[in-house]
């Protein structure tokens, strides 16, 4: 049987020194026991493929409309088109795998229905509803962050996933500097309680980069693909 520790020590061995290892994570908002087989990065990627959010990535638009054709791609295709993009990617450049798959699994959790023209919906009901005050856009990271963090609701204890500091993060900074001020205007402690321990300060981890690239890697060619 291989064991949870000889995962771990494999990556000790093994792994680029620039990358996260799972013995070394940050651990958890609410601490609980490991797995004596998975690795808390392996437990976070089935964490989020298990959850309710994951699944309604389904229906949810990439580019054209679900009732369009059954050949156009969805937030869900998409997913686990920038997902295997991820780990071909952290393999060859000594990452860690599971990490990677974990944050490229989670980054689209928060998009809107009908792709951004939701967003744009919503963008003008908060317009609409604070009048008064500087117009803020809704930023999918923050609300994929809201959800792994607060909305899920699988544990009796808490709520959220309860996954590694590491893939909260790396969802948060999933986006450019600017837009990550733009969706976390004050620290995402100040900001709102599931926002605890983020550091939205510095550069992503290797594993959060590569799940950035390769998001925009599937999306450049899959959506002009869908469109031809």
């Amino acid at each position: 049987m291989i064991e949870r520790k000889d995962l771990e020590e494999r990556e000790l061995a093994t792994l680029s020194p620039y990358a996260c290892r799972a013995a070394e994570s940050r651990g958890r908002r609410h601490p609980e026991p490991e797995h004596p087989y998975r690795t808390a990065f392996q437990r976070d990627r089935d964490r989020v493929i298990h959850c309710t959010a994951f699944r309604r990535l389904q229906y949810k638009t990439q580019v054209f409309v679900n009732h369009e054709g059954d050949y156009y791609r969805t937030r869900l295709t998409h997913t686990m088109e920038a997902a295997q993009i991820a780990r071909t990617i952290a393999r060859a450049l000594g990452a860690n795998e599971d990490l990677t798959e974990a944050i490229t699994l989670a980054h689209d959790l928060g998009h809107t229905p009908f792709g951004h023209a939701g967003q744009d919906a919503l963008d003008a009901l908060l317009r609409a509803v604070r009048p008064d005050e500087p117009p803020r856009r809704f930023e999918h990271n923050r609300q994929s962050l809201r959800i792994v963090d607060y909305l899920e609701r699988r544990y009796g204890a808490y709520p959220g996933l309860n996954l590694s500091y590491e893939v909260r993060e790396a969802i948060a900074k999933h986006s450019r500097s600017s837009a990550r001020e733009a969706a976390f205007p004050e620290s995402a402690d100040a900001a709102e309680p599931h926002g605890a321990g983020i550091d939205l300060g510095g550069f992503p981890t290797l594993e959060a980069q590569i799940a950035d690239v390769s998001d925009a890697l599937a999306y450049d060619h899959h959506d002009l693909d869908d469109g031809l």
